[in-house]
């Protein structure tokens, strides 16, 4: 095993045996013939050592002497307890030990010629620091409390990593300052008091080798894996709620014993990312309160109760420290929070972010009535306990977000993230101020003065094609039943298998006109019940029965009727579908960084889609007009890239289908509120619901004066009102067409009267149908811009 020591300290160390010597010296100089006989000749045989008192500074002396050195320590030693204890001598916080017992021996056998025994998590900073403490404690008489445990993790002989707690023995050490050694003044020691981590100031109080520790120390190890405070923490916080409140006393306790401080309270304040305020949690009086909030329910983070003074915890993630209060208080800046906590009778305190990959969960409060019990040495006793904290308190963030989601779900429905903050907002109230004894009416959500974009891409004919394969599949199935009743060959009642002959045929000729409503339904009705019995309880030869085996196979296992240009057609409508949802789904995710907007889609026979953007669904942001054109500019191109996707994919269809594309544009802005009843949006008013009626109708409009639609494959229309709409889309499809991605040719035209609605106009362009790359590049209204100018 090699030794490696720490290069810096404040000590220059001598290891030495004086004071065992000096007892040595009184205990042959008694009467007692067995004891004083056995000291003389112990002090006899290290006679020719001078070392062993005044210092040994080559270490090769002591393991040439491995033997006496046994002897000398014998008494504190002993050879029956020598395989019960893990004990050796040492330099404390320093990886040299020697004159083992032999369970410490066998510890270190078991792990293994190659392992290098080294305090976990201990570096060269905190070995420095922890040395200086010891000068403090002992020859200034203070009480620096440095409760962190420290631990040897050692692996036994099935590799197993064993974790030993590090107990040292310093009554043979003595302390002794050189002429480096500076004198500490009382400020010097608050100084250092606050300011555990600058390593820098401590080699500045305590220069190197600036001291001497002379003597020897005793490490003795045992496996603690799991410590009594602890246990009873992490017991006491796996507790119910109520329980955790019936034993909140108890809680404290477990903080004061790893604290050793008699008056120590906690407090605990969540924080909540999304809206950057720190909320009190919601308990009621008996549990776990907040000082810093106090009788506030919440407070912004930018609160000017905070100021600068808690940058460390919303930026740097690292506790806050102030070990005296009225002194913290006299310091610009700090009054507001000083005084808020002398109020309270706080005298010292920590604040400490509890965290979970790298995201701040909350703060655990601890305070205490006496100046300086709590300060930046022991504030490092955290890190006995955070871990529990972090998963208990991520746990609890999980239980109520669970719950604010439940509220959402009950009382609204699933909500697209742009727009949650607001549902989120309502839940939170309902959460906090709930009383079990009062209804809580929850207010409907609505949106104000937002600018709403409808577009769709439509199945061109698709009620026209279902129809043509529900005939289709149809006259397959009557015409299959036909050729069975012409072989039948049984017993059955030739009079009744005419009529039903008769009858199937009439229905196949009956298919030859327009589809009725519940045409189908009356054939399907027909086949089960008066069909597939004649053919389950006739007797047949076996030419018909192959016939009548092959027939009951191509029928469809849900329906019961034959499905299958049904089923071609209904595979191409969901590959269509799902192809072009993809498209807009993965698009508007990139859309959202324009300026956050509502989004829903829907599919149907095609997909259409609505978006609604304005200052109202993102408060903290500044809206612009030019986000809106950003949103048209970039709704046009998406329609684009799919057409020219539904393009590509048309050959590869089971059935052949056209689509057609359609954006509406409505410049005035409108309210669009949540139905609570309904569940979903709508808008809100008499004058917005003209923009309803317009997208209800609009699609099955005819050019005015015409027969023809105005939607037509493979090009995009574009119903507007105002001049400035026109205006505004002529120069979005003349950019797209010298970007190639439109075709040169502009069509524009009046749209029909609808009922209610008249004055709409359109153009129409079509996509260019070779061009993906060029499409699936997403150019900016500020593109657009910079090409005009």
């Amino acid at each position: 095993m090699d030794y490696h020591f720490f290069k810096e300290s404040p000590f220059k160390t001598l290891i030495s045996f004086h004071k065992l010597i000096e007892t040595l010296e009184e205990i042959a100089s008694t009467n007692v013939d067995y004891r004083s006989n056995y000291a003389k000749a112990l002090l006899e045989e290290i006679e020719p050592f001078p070392e062993f008192r005044t210092g040994i500074e080559d270490f090769n002396l002591i393991h040439n002497n491995e033997t006496l050195i046994k002897y000398l320590l014998a008494d504190l030693f002993p050879t029956a307890l020598t395989n019960n204890e893990i004990k050796a001598v040492t330099i404390p916080f320093q990886n040299f030990t020697f004159n083992y017992t032999e369970r410490f021996k066998k510890i270190l056998h078991n792990a293994g010629a190659t392992f290098d025994m080294a305090i976990r998590d201990f570096d060269g900073n905190q070995f420095y620091i922890m040395n200086c403490i010891l000068i403090l404690n002992t020859f200034y008489n203070q009480h620096f409390d440095f409760n962190k445990p420290l631990f040897y993790d050692i692996p036994d002989a099935n590799g197993i990593m064993k974790h030993y707690r590090i107990l040292y023995n310093a009554d043979f050490m003595e302390i002794i300052p050189t002429d480096k050694a500076i004198k500490l003044t009382p400020d010097d020691i608050d100084l250092l008091m606050d300011n555990y981590d600058n390593i820098d100031l401590w080699k500045e109080k305590f220069p190197n080798k600036s001291w001497i520790l002379k003597g020897f120390g005793i490490v003795s190890l045992f496996d603690a894996s799991i410590e009594s405070a602890i246990s009873n923490l992490k017991s006491n916080l796996l507790k119910s709620e109520t329980e955790q409140a019936d034993n909140n006393q108890n809680f404290e306790t477990i903080f004061r014993s790893i604290f050793k401080i008699s008056d120590l309270k906690i407090g605990l304040i969540i924080y909540n990312e999304e809206d950057e305020k720190f909320i009190k949690p919601p308990y009621d009086d008996k549990k776990i309160g907040s000082f810093i909030l106090n009788d506030m329910p919440e407070v912004d983070c930018k609160n000017a109760l905070f100021g600068c003074s808690l940058e460390n915890i919303l930026e740097q993630n690292k506790p806050f420290v102030i070990s005296n209060v009225k002194k913290f208080a006299t310091t610009p800046g700090n009054e507001k929070l000083g005084e808020h906590f002398l109020r309270l009778n706080i005298q010292s305190c920590i604040l400490a972010p509890v965290i979970k990959n790298d995201k701040l969960l909350g703060i655990i409060e601890l305070v205490s009535a006496k100046p300086r019990e709590l300060n930046s040495v022991n504030v490092n006793n955290l890190d006995l306990i955070l871990p529990y904290l972090v998963d208990t308190l991520e746990r609890y963030k999980n239980d109520m977000q669970h719950q604010i989601e439940a509220i959402i779900q009950r009382e609204y429905t699933t909500i697209h993230p742009s727009i949650y903050w607001k549902f989120r907002r309502e839940a939170q109230k309902y959460f906090q101020t709930n009383n079990p004894n009062k209804d809580y009416i929850f207010k409907e959500i609505a949106f104000k003065e937002v600018y709403p974009l409808y577009g769709q891409i439509d199945i061109k004919g698709s009620s026209e094609h279902r129809n043509e394969t529900v005939k289709e599949d149809l006259r397959k199935q009557l015409k299959t039943l036909l050729e069975i009743f012409e072989s039948l060959k049984s017993n059955t009642n030739l009079v009744l298998l005419e009529q039903r002959k008769f009858e199937l045929q009439s229905f196949f000729t009956e298919l030859n006109s327009p589809l009725k409503a519940d045409t189908e339904q009356q054939i399907q009705r027909y086949i089960e019940t008066e069909i597939h019995p004649i053919l389950n309880n006739s007797k047949m030869d076996n030419e018909c029965q192959i016939l009548v085996e092959n027939y009951f196979k191509k029928l469809d296992e849900k329906t019961g009727m034959f499905y299958h240009s049904r089923k071609k057609f209904d595979n191409a409508m969901s590959i269509i579908n799902k192809k072009l949802a993809s498209i807009l789904d993965k698009k508007q995710v990139e859309a959202q960084n324009i300026f956050p907007h509502y989004y829903e889609r829907f599919k149907t026979d095609g997909v259409e889609h609505n978006l609604y953007i304005g200052a109202s669904i993102a408060p903290t942001k500044v809206f612009d007009s030019m986000y809106l054109h950003n949103l048209r500019l970039w709704q046009l191109q998406t329609l684009c890239e799919m057409e020219l996707e539904h393009h590509l994919l048309k050959s590869s269809l089971p059935y052949e289908l056209d689509v057609t594309s359609l954006i509406l544009v409505f410049s005035s802005p409108i309210t669009i509120r949540f139905r609570m009843d309904e569940k979903r949006f709508d808008v809100d008013g008499t004058y917005n619901a003209r923009y309803e009626v317009v997208k209800k109708r609009i699609d099955k409009a005819n050019i005015k004066g015409t027969k023809e639609r105005i939607t037509q494959k493979e090009k995009i229309t574009i119903v507007y009102s105002h001049n400035q709409e026109e205006t505004e889309y002529l120069n979005y499809i003349k950019f797209l067409q010298f970007k190639k991605i439109l075709e040169p040719t502009i069509e524009q035209f009046e749209v029909e009267e609808l009922q209610g609605v008249s004055g709409l106009r359109a153009i129409r362009v079509k996509v260019i149908n070779y061009n993906k790359e060029q499409i699936t590049e997403n150019y900016s209204y500020q593109d657009l811009l910079d090409e005009l100018n």
